[in-house]
Formats: C-alpha cells, sequence, structure tokens
C-alpha cells in the first residue's frame, strides 16, 4: 500500500469512490485554502461594488458580520457533516439519488457556471499583469477586451491557472496554503493605506468622506439599492452553491473531521469582511487621489500599495480560480466517467480563460454569483433531505441507485419548478438574485420529499 500512496496522490481523486482513510487531511490544510480562495481576487471586485451602490458603512460593517457567520454555520453544520460520513464528491453522490441523465444536466449547468466565475478571476489578475507593461485595461463598464494585448495577458494567466488546477486537490490545496498568508497582509495593508490617503481621524470624518464618494460615483446623487438585510443575504448566499448546494462536498470529503468546516472563518472574516472593506476603502482613495470611480482591480491596487498590489491582484485571482476550475472539471468528469480528471480540468480551464477574455463577466460579479447560487444551491437541497430525513419518511434513499433510474422525476421537478419561478423573477421583473437563494432551497427539498412520497417510493 505504502508503494503505490505517492503515485495515487497525483493519479487518483477518488471521484467515484469513497475517499480512503490514508488520504484525509487535517483542518490546518483547509485554513490554508478557505483563506486563500476568499481572500482572493474577487474580493477586489466585490468589495468598490458596495460603495457604487450607495451602501452606508453601518450597514456593510453589521451586514457583512451577521451574513458571514451564518455562511459559516452552512459549512460548518450543512455541508461538511455529509462530506465527512459519505466522503463522495457532490456530482457522484447526487447521481445516486438523481440518476445518471439527470445529474449530467445539473454537472453541465454546475461546470459552465464555475467556468465562468473561474474566468472573472482570471480577468482580475490579467488586469494587474498588464501595468508593469503600460497596457490600456477595460475600463468597469467594457464587455469586449480592450486590446489584442490583453487578451494574450488572459491566454497566458488562465493556461498556468489551470495548468496548477489540473494536478490535482494536493496542489491546490499546497499553492493556496503558501499563498495565504502573504495576501492576507497585502489586503490589511491596502486597507490601511487607503484610509491613510483618505486623511480621515474619526469615524465622522470616514463617514462623511465615504458619502462623499457614493455622491462622485453615483454622478451627485446617494441613492442605495441595498441595505442591511441586503448586504447580510449576499454575504451569507454570494458562495451558497458551495454551502448549502453541497459544491463542497467535494472539498470536505478529504476533512478528517466535520468541525474542518470551522475553516470557513478565514474565508469568510478575513476574505469576505476584511478584504471586502479594505477594497471599498481603495476605490473611495481612488475617488479621491485621481477622480476615477472606476474600480477595475490591478490600476485600484497599484495606486494604494505598488508593486505589491499588482502581485496580490495576480495571485488573488490565481487562488479563486484554482480551486474553482478543480470543481468544475470534477463536474465535466463526472458527466463523462471515462474521461480522465486531468483533460475535464484542462477543459473547464480553457473555457474559463475563453469566459476570461470578456471583462464583463468580473465586473458584473455581485449579479451573477446570486444567479448561479439560485440555480446550484436547491440541488443541495435534495442531498440534505435524501440523507437525513427519507427513512423517517419512507422514501428510499439513493433512490436512483437503488431502483436504477436514470431519472429520478422528483429531483428533476423540484429542482426545475422553484428555479424557473426564481429566473422568472429575476429576469422578468428585475428582482435582486440573492433575494432567491434560500426561498428556491427550501421549496426543493420540500418538493422532493413531496414528489418522493406521492410516486410510493416506500422501499428503505
Amino acid at each position: 500500500m505504502s508503494e503505490n500512496s505517492a503515485p495515487t496522490k497525483v493519479a487518483n481523486e477518488y471521484e467515484r469512490e469513497r475517499i480512503p482513510d490514508a488520504e484525509l487531511k487535517g483542518s490546518g490544510k483547509f485554513w490554508g485554502m478557505y483563506s486563500g480562495e476568499h481572500a482572493a481576487g474577487t474580493e477586489f471586485m466585490i468589495g468598490p461594488l458596495f460603495l457604487l451602490s450607495g451602501v452606508s458603512l453601518y450597514n456593510i460593517f453589521l451586514g457583512l458580520l451577521v451574513g458571514n457567520l451564518l455562511a459559516v454555520f452552512s459549512w460548518r453544520f450543512v455541508c461538511a457533516p455529509i462530506a465527512t460520513q459519505a466522503r463522495w464528491t457532490l456530482y457522484y453522490h447526487l447521481e445516486k439519488i438523481a440518476g445518471k441523465k439527470l445529474v449530467k444536466i445539473y454537472n453541465l449547468a454546475n461546470g459552465v457556471l464555475f467556468c465562468f466565475l473561474a474566468g472573472a478571476m482570471i480577468t482580475v489578475s490579467a488586469t494587474a499583469v498588464g501595468i508593469p507593461f503600460n497596457l490600456e485595461m477595460p475600463a468597469f463598464d467594457a464587455i469586449y477586451p480592450s486590446s489584442v494585448s490583453f487578451v494574450v495577458i488572459v491566454l497566458l494567466v488562465g493556461g498556468v491557472i489551470s495548468a496548477v488546477a489540473s494536478v490535482g486537490y494536493d496542489a491546490v490545496s499546497k499553492f493556496a496554503n503558501i499563498a495565504a498568508p502573504w495576501m492576507v497582509l497585502v489586503f490589511f495593508a491596502c486597507g490601511v493605506v487607503a484610509l491613510k490617503q483618505l486623511g480621515v481621524s474619526s469615524w465622522a470624518e470616514l463617514q462623511a468622506i465615504w458619502t462623499d464618494s457614493i455622491q462622485f460615483a453615483q454622478g451627485g446623487e446617494v441613492t442605495t439599492s441595498m441595505g442591511f438585510f441586503e448586504v447580510m443575504l449576499f454575504a451569507w448566499f454570494c458562495n451558497s452553491a458551495m454551502h448549502v448546494g453541497m459544491s463542497d462536498l467535494s472539498v470536505f470529503r478529504f476533512a478528517k473531521k466535520a468541525s474542518s468546516g470551522w475553516a470557513t472563518i478565514g474565508g469568510m472574516y478575513v476574505g469576505h469582511y476584511m478584504a471586502w472593506i479594505a477594497a471599498a476603502f481603495m476605490l473611495a482613495a481612488q475617488i479621491k487621489l485621481t477622480q476615477s470611480a472606476d474600480p477595475v482591480p490591478g490600476p485600484m491596487a497599484f495606486n494604494v500599495v505598488g508593486i505589491a498590489g499588482i502581485i496580490c491582484v495576480v495571485v488573488a485571482g490565481w487562488t479563486t480560480a484554482n480551486p474553482t476550475i478543480y470543481r468544475a472539471g470534477l463536474a465535466f468528469q463526472a458527466m463523462l466517467p471515462s474521461a480522465s480528471r486531468l483533460s475535464m480540468t484542462l477543459l473547464a480551464g480553457g473555457i474559463a480563460t475563453v469566459a476570461a477574455v470578456f471583462p464583463a463577466f468580473a465586473f458584473k460579479l455581485l449579479g451573477f454569483v446570486g444567479l448561479y447560487g439560485t440555480i446550484l444551491a436547491p440541488m443541495g437541497a435534495v442531498i440534505y433531505v435524501d440523507w437525513y430525513f427519507s427513512k423517517r419518511v419512507g422514501i428510499t434513499p439513493f433512490y436512483a441507485e437503488n431502483s436504477g433510474s436514470s431519472v429520478n422525476k422528483a429531483v428533476l421537478f423540484a429542482w426545475v419548478l422553484p428555479v424557473a419561478v426564481a429566473l422568472y423573477f429575476i429576469f422578468a421583473q428585475g428582482a435582486t438574485t440573492w433575494y432567491f437563494v434560500l426561498p428556491a432551497w427550501l421549496a426543493c427539498g420540500v418538493l422532493f420529499l413531496v414528489f418522493s412520497r406521492a410516486r410510493g417510493a416506500q422501499r428503505v
């Protein structure tokens, strides 16, 4: 067994089997990974968007405090316990319940949406790589690339990130553990330097200059589209596909204990709290110093901390894109079990890199993360209900596996109906995306039980 342990780590990610005990990892691996993944490229985009949306400082500080705590609880008590008991990827676990054909549809949606998210982070890194060469970067409202040089940079950055992700979980985890401590310090330094550039010495002065920054960014107005409740919901559900949506079953299946779910504290309060606020202050400082409200990550970080900011943006985008491409590769590999995880991860990296050429994916991030959570997260309720309630209410656990069904219609309709309603309100009525994650998740779980009982699946 020991003779084969080294190559097994590289060649076998256990996509369709339980993780053996010899491959389990302590909580330290997860603290580094989550801190690195969430003190990362998205933070440079999301933090400034709070300012552009006119959110008050009070609502940012308090809303993020509560929302991030709820996200940690979701990882620790919803996702991690099932992951450490079943020890399967999301895709293999769901296949046992939903059936091979249905799960392929879900995996396609999952993989493609994760590719777009990874692409946004490749874009973030690329905006910093071009600065030393004095290349034109896309404006915040850009849809298409700004130059051929930008496209070349995106392709190079995407290629390197995809290569690392394709090596496997160990490479993703090791890179995050190395990068995370340094990035956290740079984010903190960015916030401190930005505050110094703002020249404030009291909370009242900070509030005043924050309001002035919003007024400048909004062309003379001070309006807000996000209050405390909206900020809290966004912080809770911006990663909903990963926690209540169970995507991180694929990550926490490597954990020795469910208590490793607490490692997400590092990501939520270092990344989604400190780094978001620091990035928001960076935009306020940029507005004061350059009269520009264009929150392109590379130039914004360079204006605050110089070369260190450039390096931080590059690495930050990398540490988000790496595990996201890894997850997308697992989704595609679950669709085509005969294909290797290496080839599917490279395919995911290729799609992400092509998406990264179009900066709109990165610059519309607030709406996008809510959309992918609304589509993907409800399926996590199926896993949760099947794991904890199937035998209690007299329905067959892992119905597709036990019945030989390739499409579990109870899962299909339980997923499609609430998501379709949510998408109607989002696209036809212009509703805010992250309002619908929790209602869709709860509705999906309830409908799955109702439809399963109506089918008469009593065999347990």
